[in-house]
């Protein structure tokens, strides 16, 4: 927050920005093949002051999305009020499952059976039941996380992977997340939103224990192509809450 902006300004702002992206996905929800379709938005919190945050829950917003477990848990605890839930969509890993099921109302970003067995362990001391998405990875990119999905030809290896996930009593898998690469023209970024649509037809067929209706993508640069492509979760952040701090140079 600027040095000179009130907390009520950065509210104003913040509530300003916030119902400009609402309206943009309304109105592109009005224009998709998929505008019967819901689509929630995530407001993506990461990095983000502790106040600018606050001014968030003041200006309306109640859903928020973190990348870093111990981030995160900081704000939770500063912030605990009701009618707010915490969506995880970065990298998890297997020892911060137990902070992970304590504290979020979904995860976006299950990667794998190993983590799976982990929040289903912790799910079940707690006997809660945690919905979850199925990352993959559909770019090939080694700096992505993710089930392996970017050679389409090797889809049926990942059942081995995924089957066991289904028989978890305590995690409610609903669907699909990922995380294209990043393109400045966001025309680019259409053809991985399409083959994660191609991979929740594919588990539709193999896995029908769950439905696989859920399809998290679309960031700030590019959420109207992924609606247009079928998403019902877009994850926005600075759009909406401003840039992030730099960090300091130590």
């Amino acid at each position: 927050m600027s040095s000179d902006m009130s907390q009520d300004d950065l509210v104003t702002s913040i509530r300003f920005r916030y119902e400009n992206i609402r309206a943009q996905i309304a109105e592109a929800s009005a224009r998709s093949e998929y505008s019967s379709r819901a689509v929630k938005l995530v407001v993506v919190s990461k990095a983000q002051p502790l106040e600018v945050v606050q001014a968030a829950i003041e200006a309306g917003i109640t859903s928020f999305g973190e990348n870093y477990v111990e981030e995160a848990v900081q704000k939770i605890d500063s912030l605990r009020q009701s009618g707010v839930e915490w969506h995880m969509i970065g990298h998890v890993q297997s020892r911060k499952a137990d902070q992970v099921v304590a504290n979020f109302a979904l995860v976006h970003s299950v990667d794998g059976s190993k983590l799976a067995g982990r929040l289903e362990r912790f799910c079940g001391e707690l006997k809660r039941k945690l919905p979850v998405l199925l990352e993959f990875n559909v770019s090939g990119e080694a700096s992505k996380f993710g089930l392996p999905a970017w050679d389409e030809s090797r889809w049926p290896d990942l059942l081995a992977e995924i089957d066991p996930i289904g028989v978890l009593a305590h995690l409610k898998v609903s669907g699909l997340m990922t995380m294209p690469p990043y393109f400045s023209e966001a025309e680019k970024a259409r053809p991985y939103f399409r083959k994660l649509r191609r991979l929740q037809t594919f588990l539709q067929e193999h896995c029908p224990w769950s439905d696989w209706s859920e399809l998290s993508m679309g960031t700030s640069a590019d959420f109207k192509v992924a609606m247009q492509e079928g998403a019902t979760f877009v994850r926005i952040g600075e759009a909406i809450l401003g840039p992030r701090p730099k960090k300091r140079e130590l």
